[in-house]
């Protein structure tokens, strides 16, 4: 069976097409009476728009673009929900893209979400400067980065203070009695990594310092932040690198693991507890986000939070205000603090 037309609304409704094309775009314009009829015509008859049609009339989509680092991530599922939720109650759909943390991959799908006439786009960037996006935004289509910090005062951003977070991770495994700590993360042209490292790094060369200014320098070696790089933030990459930790020499190895993520935080746990470590004896182990699976593992991890899905509703809400806005719209940069949550997976017994 055909889809009915407009024409055949109108007739039902007795009506003008016009009368009908203002219920579908500009329903205040047409009294509430006047509007009933329109749409229990267009309900009697099965009548589906024609978004296609629309678009290409008016020049976008009711489209907004959300491209992420890691859709397996379930840190990126709850930051969507929250875009997916402020998209649904302003009559917008999202696509979603999944850069997969490569470069090239992520140019691709904003090449493809602009040709498509996206009306906004969401992205949690690969790589801290990206030429495309300033393209992107030069040719009028608002750009928000997500869980990243805007270097530039020409778009807007929702993000977390990742260097407090990875302080407070350091200073909660310091504060613990460990001397040894390591960073694991990559890849390195991810701002979010190299932020937490090095707040991480500085808790560590301010518990170096004070420790050099007290009485316990002798009693103590200074305390030390190694580097486990991986090639990126992945369940598979913590289970490699629990592989090279577990055969290092016990003097080497680090007591205390801060991981750039839950997933990789995960990983670890289950690759260190097979190769015959516990945790948090011989390894204590801190993830950052926060995810549900990380209060479910065998021994509940201990986590940076992050406000996941309040990082999308705001991102989105930014998004729609440069939307309707349009040049008038003033750029913010929103930074939420993140929470040192701690569970068994850090504490010593």
């Amino acid at each position: 069976m055909a889809i009915a037309s407009i024409k055949e609304v109108a007739k039902l409704a007795s009506v003008s097409v016009g009368t009908v094309s203002n219920v579908l775009n500009r329903p205040d314009a047409v009294s509430p009476a006047t509007r009933e009829r329109v749409l229990n015509a267009m309900n009697e008859l099965g009548f589906v728009r024609n978004e296609s049609a629309r678009a290409l009339r008016s020049g976008r989509t009711r489209t907004m673009g959300l491209v992420v680092l890691d859709v397996t991530n379930p840190f990126f599922t709850d930051v969507a929900k929250g875009v997916e939720a402020v998209a649904a109650d302003n009559g917008m759909i999202v696509t979603l893209c999944n850069s997969d943390q490569d470069g090239p991959r992520e140019h691709r799908y904003l090449h493809h979400l602009e040709e498509q006439r996206v009306q906004g786009i969401l992205i949690t960037p690969v790589e801290r400067e990206n030429e495309r996006l300033e393209q992107i935004i030069e040719r009028g289509t608002p750009v928000v980065l997500l869980d990243h910090r805007a270097t530039r005062r020409n778009r807007c951003s929702v993000a977390v203070d990742d260097v407090l977070g990875g302080r407070l991770a350091a200073e909660h495994l310091l504060a613990q009695g460990h001397r040894r700590l390591g960073f694991v993360g990559g890849s390195w042209t991810i701002s979010q990594v190299a932020e937490r490292h090095k707040g991480a790094a500085q808790a560590v060369e301010a518990a170096a310092a004070a420790q050099a200014e007290s009485a316990e320098a002798g009693s103590a070696g200074a305390p030390t932040l190694a580097l486990i790089d991986v090639p990126s933030l992945s369940f598979a990459s913590g289970r490699h690198a629990a592989e090279r930790l577990a055969t290092m020499p016990e003097p080497d190895r680090p007591t205390a693991l801060f991981c750039a993520n839950d997933l990789l935080a995960l990983g670890l746990m289950q690759g260190l507890t097979a190769a015959g470590l516990r945790i948090p004896d011989d390894v204590a182990l801190i993830g950052y986000d926060d995810i549900d699976y990380a209060g479910a593992a065998a021994v509940p991890l201990s986590s940076i939070r992050q406000p996941r899905e309040e990082l999308g509703r705001v991102a989105a809400e930014l998004l729609l205000e440069e939307i309707d806005a349009g040049e008038r719209h003033r750029h913010r940069q929103v930074l939420f603090d993140p929470e040192l949550v701690i569970r068994d997976s850090s504490v010593r017994r």
